[in-house]
C-alpha cells in the first residue's frame, strides 16, 4: 500500500485536492477523508481533555484502521487536520512505513478569502486558524515533510503533484 497524507489548516486546500483525485482520477487511489468521522464541537473535544487529546485518538483509530482496512489497497490518500506528531506516533504503532506525508499550505490572506467567500465559513478566518497554519508549517519544516504551497498553484497543478506522489515507488 502507498499512502499519502495531506494535512494542513482549513482553507489550505487539502479537501479540494483529495475531491479532486477521488472524482477525476477515482482508480488512482481510494481516498479518505478525516472529518468522515464527525468533528465535535470545541466543547465536546475540550472534555477529552487539553493539548489536542481527541485529534491524537482519532488520528491514531484512523492510521490503525489504514492499516486494518487498506492492505488490499494499492495507493491511499488520506486527508484532515492533523499535528504531524500525532500522524508519526499513528503510523510507528499501525505498522505503515510506506507512507509520505505533505502538508498543504497558503500564506493568510489567501486562506482567509477562501474561508469567508469560497467555504462562507468566515468564523474560521480568526488568528487561532492562523496559528495553527504557522504551527503546523514550523512541525513540518522540523520534521523536513513537504509542503505544497497552494497560494499560487491553480488546482490542477496541486493535484498533478499529488498524483505524482501517490504514483511514485
Amino acid at each position: 500500500m502507498r499512502l499519502v497524507i495531506l494535512t494542513g489548516a482549513s482553507g489550505s486546500g487539502k479537501t479540494a485536492i483529495a475531491e479532486s483525485i477521488r472524482i477525476g482520477r477515482p482508480e488512482l487511489a481510494k481516498v479518505l477523508h478525516f472529518d468522515s468521522i464527525g468533528v465535535p464541537s470545541p466543547e465536546e473535544r475540550g472534555a477529552w481533555g487539553p493539548d489536542g487529546a481527541w485529534q491524537r485518538a482519532m488520528t491514531l483509530a484512523w492510521m490503525e484502521r489504514i492499516a486494518a482496512t487498506c492492505r488490499d489497497c494499492q495507493r491511499v490518500l488520506f486527508e484532515g487536520q492533523m499535528r504531524l506528531a500525532y500522524l508519526h506516533e499513528g503510523l510507528r504503532a499501525a505498522g505503515i512505513a510506506d507512507a509520505h506525508v505533505i502538508l498543504v499550505d497558503c500564506d493568510d490572506a489567501i486562506r482567509a478569502r477562501r474561508l469567508i467567500t469560497e467555504r462562507r465559513q468566515p468564523e474560521l478566518a480568526n488568528p487561532e486558524m492562523m496559528n495553527w497554519a504557522k504551527y503546523l508549517r514550523r512541525e513540518a519544516n522540523e520534521a523536513g515533510h513537504e509542503v505544497l504551497d497552494t497560494s499560487e498553484l491553480p488546482l490542477e497543478r496541486c493535484v498533478e503533484l499529488v498524483c505524482t506522489r501517490l504514483t511514485s515507488a
